[in-house]
């Protein structure tokens, strides 16, 4: 990669993958170079590192082919060499990607995550908007188009307990404090708003404010790791939520995948409420 003119910011993006749906990726990876080729003046160079965890040669294999297939030089991004590695976590994966992004941007995506076009424009207008800005939090929609609610307060056990084993109709019987807690008000924000906690499916972060915080904590291997990098990060500056800036999210909550899923968001919140703070009723 070759440095970037002071006023341009360099984008490391770091993508993790776990036997990820290949055709969902290169979704991703479309909406990525179109995202890219639109913010192309305001950028400086672009670099993609992917980290493969499957630990499945096969997956691994068709992974390097369907990259092979793009045309990379066109697209403006450059495709570092796919990393392997074996499983230790979402944070941790991003961590080994992003350990080296230097200054600039960092851009933490899911491979399920498809970017509106203008989407990285609206963002740098975000950072340019607000100076103390250290991470831009996007307005978001799940795969059927209804708002994803990226953007958080802090939790109660009593929501989480809620969101992770509660049946539909009991959660019904508590929709306020869980639209609280999901920011609900939010999908109606015209301008940039504070939130304290942001979803890690799209997380561009300023590269010395994550450097700062030493990157995700690696000791939460699924959930929560994102919260906890939000409240860290917060005392580098301003978790910005801007609407303007949008992407579709394919991927599903936590209660909807089964009890090793439910079990490791259970752990995970052990661990973030005995790290920031329990809070028991909303």
């Amino acid at each position: 990669m070759t440095p970037a003119p002071p006023d341009l910011p360099p984008l490391t993006i770091s993508v993790v993958l776990y036997h990820s749906d290949l055709a969902r990726l290169l979704a991703t990876l479309d909406s990525l170079a179109v995202a890219v080729a639109r913010a192309a003046k305001r950028l400086g160079p672009v670099c993609l590192r992917l980290r493969d965890q499957s630990e499945d040669n096969y997956y691994h294999q068709q992974l390097l082919a369907s990259l092979a297939k793009r045309d990379w030089a066109a697209s403006g991004i450059d495709l570092a060499p796919v990393e392997r590695g074996e499983n230790r976590g979402y944070g941790a994966g991003h961590n080994a990607l992003l350990g080296n992004a230097g200054e600039g941007l960092c851009l933490v995506l899911n491979p399920d995550v498809e970017l509106c076009p203008d989407a990285l424009c609206r963002a740098l207008d975000g950072f340019e908007g607000y100076p103390d800005a250290v991470l831009i939090c996007p307005r978001g929609e799940d795969g059927a188009g209804q708002p994803a609610h990226l953007a958080k307060t802090y939790p109660s056990v009593l929501v989480l307990a809620l969101r992770a084993v509660a049946p539909a109709w009991l959660r019904a019987c508590f929709r306020e404090p869980l639209a609280r807690y999901a920011r609900h008000e939010l999908e109606t924000a015209e301008v940039p708003q504070a939130v304290v906690l942001a979803s890690g499916c799209f997380m561009l972060v300023r590269a010395p404010a994550l450097a700062a915080v030493g990157g995700f904590d690696e000791d939460y291997f699924l959930y929560f790791e994102d919260y906890d990098l939000s409240l860290r990060l917060a005392d580098q500056g301003t978790l910005l939520y801007a609407p303007a800036v949008r992407i579709r999210h394919h991927g599903g909550e936590s209660a909807g995948k089964g009890w090793r899923h439910r079990a490791w968001f259970l752990r995970s919140a052990w661990r973030f409420f005995q790290s920031h703070g329990w809070r028991w009723w909303s």
